[in-house]
């Protein structure tokens, strides 16, 4: 393979949005051909295998560590001058890339990573009781509290009433 093929920014920008959507976000369909075909088809196929192999790879890293921008710096660095690493050129795509879409792959990953539901939101007040069965519960004050709790993509919602004990 020529030094230049794998070398452009716009199809390495594009392989690393694709491999994102399909590792991070859930849209599968994403298949070794169609990137090959796409965006790189003058290369063959025993060549490209090992390249999107390493890009998936060093993709998995950097989100998996959560990587601040000191931290990339300093990997795609030592990435570089390791024996069939990556050039500088292709560390800087990578690193322009998360810093674009760091927060989005993030959260997808926190997402991902959640069993149980989470509090989405709370909201709560206090009323008086304008109307009771006995006189003596007028006007005592009610808390009432509405949890949101959701998974991600889901939604429910638990509402309660306290009212005040004499």
């Amino acid at each position: 393979m020529a030094a230049g093929e794998l070398e452009g920014g716009k199809p390495l920008n594009g392989l690393l949005n694709a491999l994102a959507q399909d590792t991070f976000h859930g849209h599968p369909g994403i298949t070794e051909e169609l990137l090959r075909s796409q965006l790189y088809p003058e290369v063959p196929p025993e060549e490209f295998r090992p390249f999107l192999a390493k890009m998936r790879g060093i993709l998995k890293s950097i989100a998996s560590a959560d990587m601040d921008f000191n931290q990339l710096e300093a990997f795609l660095t030592a990435q570089t001058k390791k024996q069939g690493g990556i050039t500088s050129d292709q560390a800087a795509v990578i690193s322009k890339f998360w810093k674009s879409h760091k927060t989005k792959i993030r959260e997808s990953l926190m997402n991902q990573s959640r069993w149980n539901s989470g509090l989405r939101g709370l909201s709560w007040r206090v009323d008086g009781k304008s109307q009771s069965r006995h006189s003596a519960q007028i006007h005592t004050p009610v808390a009432i509290i509405e949890l949101e709790l959701g998974k991600y993509g889901q939604m429910g919602c638990l509402r309660g009433s306290q009212e005040a004990k004499p």
